[in-house]
């Protein structure tokens, strides 16, 4: 790359860059001192960077002056073979179109916010005697109050669920709305006032609407309040059952106050910024709140952005990219100052339309706010380097690690659990160079009499079954179905079970490791288990261990959920189950005709023989197991 020796001479090998500087220089002259936006183009015609100048020319100058600019605008000039610029009115509108360009062009060398998801707000109708709440994403329209955003659909159904249990407004569409002649489940259960068929006055679902708009604007207390005066006002009037509704509304909205896990006293609309670098990689996490509550958090990862970049100079390009679709709030809390922290303050209440302020706070609850921020992005930053690791290069270092052949192509994990022998199931997950391959898990609920805590007698009927099945079906191994590597989730004694039943089945070639969890079971100081081998340790911070730990993790979520499923069917088993003969049709047919257990045991036999589906001989049959006097009565002395 280009550089500038003492005698102010260019070396040889800046050649290659001088023909981006010719460039530049020959546009210096017809670039106005006027502030505006840069482009620097390659000889495709693509946005190699976009900027943004107070004054076009002495900042396009800058980049003639080689030996000053960082390697990564070395290399920018190094491509440039043309240049564009648009002029602006101010530095903050210049400001605004360079993160619009930044975000629509995504040029390379330029920091970039990749976030291609909407975000979903709440929408209330205003068009329509009765209005509707609703989730809506996309364009808004007139007639209609948003608020927002959220985070999530997740955190948006969270806050629509609250607002029809404390409101009861109504969430239906309006085709559905028209059509009514009865309420629906959600009436039922407290979740609407059921305006459709006129068991609320449009004077009072008005006040419902009016209260959900104060509740989503932040003015909670004054509600539980004014709900609170209602009750004892319907009580001393005897009206119980008013008074209960509107003490289920005060609950409710209690239980939504109690939700919100970072607390700041006195800020209604704010967003909470927060910037990690980790491993040359930044990713920034953003809580939205609005009204006082927390709307949900969302973690973003910069394209383009390099290590060597300080934190306020990623953080003013997100900034200004976040906001260039969306509406920025009064108060923006930082965890670090930006460059032109006053310039772009500026810029987004020219969006905006009225103040924004930019605050980097430095203690008290907006501090500890940012911190819980920071503490989010690290995490998210480090599960994403974690799951961002070449999959090739992860799977060469399993085979390093494991002294395999080759990279597996195949990697089965396998996991056990139970409560106390009970519910036992074995999963089997697996994963490739594309990832975890769904379609490929398997779980096996254990058949054979297992003592509680035998994980051992556990795993060897699981691997028993997996490849005994293999062996007879694939006998040559040409489906591609079989591992290059088995991993247990387990110590030694696993390890020897599983050994034990490969070998038996022919398979004792196939590689097989078992982890165990370390010391106080702390992740990070996993002991490893190969036959022939002493356990060993991989380094903390290998990331060929965080996949390992990924694997490991993925079985044990699988195993559990098997179980719980399992435990599940187990609790709701029916007395019709013990019936020889009778299986899920026969049991629905025969709830379905009598309406519970107790009525099938208390039906004649004449009964039963007249139950859809259920033949003469079945018919006794259930007789018999609920009366067993009843077959020796009927037969002939």
């Amino acid at each position: 790359m280009a550089e500038v020796n003492e005698a102010g001479t260019r070396r040889r090998d800046a050649a290659p860059v001088l023909e981006g500087v010719r460039v530049i220089e020959s546009a210096l002259p017809a670039l106005p001192l006027a502030p505006g936006v840069y482009r620097m183009l390659d000889a495709r015609g693509e946005a190699l960077y976009v900027g943004k100048a107070r004054a076009l020319r002495k900042r396009v100058a800058a980049y003639t002056q080689i030996g000053r600019l960082p390697e990564r605008l070395r290399r920018m000039v190094h491509e440039t073979r043309s240049l564009e610029v648009v002029t602006t009115a101010s530095e903050a509108e210049a400001l605004l179109l360079e993160a619009n360009l930044i975000k629509r062009l995504r040029p390379r060398y330029n920091i970039v916010l990749r976030d291609d998801k909407s975000y979903p707000w709440l929408v209330l109708t205003e068009d329509h005697p009765f209005p509707q709440i609703a989730k809506h994403r996309g364009e808004r329209r007139k007639g209609a109050s948003y608020f927002g955003p959220f985070a999530s659909a997740w955190a948006v159904n969270q806050t629509l669920a609250a607002l029809q249990r404390v409101f009861l407004l109504r969430s239906c569409r309006d085709t559905v709305f028209e059509s009514r002649d009865r309420p629906c489940l959600l009436h039922q259960i407290r979740r609407c006032s059921a305006p459709c068929v006129g068991r609320i006055s449009r004077e009072d679902y008005a006040a419902l609407v009016r209260e959900a708009k104060e509740f989503l604007s932040g003015g909670t207390p004054s509600i539980q309040r004014r709900l609170a005066a209602e009750m004892e006002a319907a009580a001393e009037r005897l009206e119980f059952e008013r008074a209960a509704a509107l003490r289920d509304r005060i609950r409710a909205l209690t239980h939504v106050q109690g939700h919100d896990r970072i607390n700041m006293e006195g800020v209604g609309d704010a967003d909470v910024v927060a910037l990690c670098q980790l491993a040359g990689q930044s990713a920034v996490q953003v809580f939205f709140f609005r009204g006082g509550r927390n709307y949900g958090n969302r973690a973003f990862f910069l394209g383009h952005a390099r290590g060597d970049q300080a934190e306020g100079e990623v953080l003013q390009s997100f900034v200004a990219q976040l906001y260039d679709d969306l509406p920025p709030p009064p108060l923006v809390l930082l965890s670090h100052a930006l460059p032109e922290q006053a310039l772009v303050a500026e810029a987004l209440s020219t969006r905006a339309g009225r103040r924004v302020e930019l605050h980097r706070p430095q203690r008290g609850d907006k501090r500890a706010a940012v911190e819980h921020a920071l503490t989010n992005a690290r995490e998210a930053l480090e599960r994403r380097l974690a799951e961002g690791t070449a999959q090739a290069a992860l799977l060469e270092g399993v085979a390093k690690a494991f002294g395999l052949p080759a990279p597996p192509a195949r990697i089965e994990v396998y996991d056990n659990s139970h409560i106390r022998g009970a519910n036992a199931y074995g999963v089997m997950i697996a994963a490739g160079p594309e990832g975890f391959l769904k379609s490929a898990y398997r779980k096996f609920g254990i058949r054979g009499p297992v003592a509680p805590g035998d994980d051992f007698a556990m795993m060897r009927e699981v691997f028993e079954r997996r490849f005994g099945r293999a062996v007879k079906e694939d006998p040559r191994r040409e489906s591609g179905a079989w591992p290059d590597l088995v991993l247990i989730d387990g110590g030694l004694g696993q390890l020897n079970a599983a050994r034990a039943a490969l070998d038996a089945l022919g398979c004792g070639d196939i590689a097989l490791v078992a982890i165990a969890k370390g010391p106080d079971r702390d992740a990070g100081r996993e002991w490893f288990h190969q036959p022939g081998r002493e356990p060993f340790q991989l380094p903390p911070r290998d990331p060929v261990l965080y996949y390992l730990q990924r694997l490991r993790d993925e079985a044990h979520r699988f195993a559990v959920s098997a179980h719980r499923a399992g435990r599940s069917r187990s609790l709701v088993r029916s007395e019709l189950d013990e019936v020889p003969g009778v299986g899920p049709a026969t049991r629905r047919a025969l709830l379905n005709h009598f309406g519970s257990v107790r009525g099938v045991k208390q039906a004649g036999l004449a009964d039963l023989e007249n139950c859809p589906g259920i033949g003469p001989a079945l018919a006794r049959r259930i007789h018999e197991h609920f009366h067993p006097g009843a077959a020796a009565a009927r037969t002939p002395a």
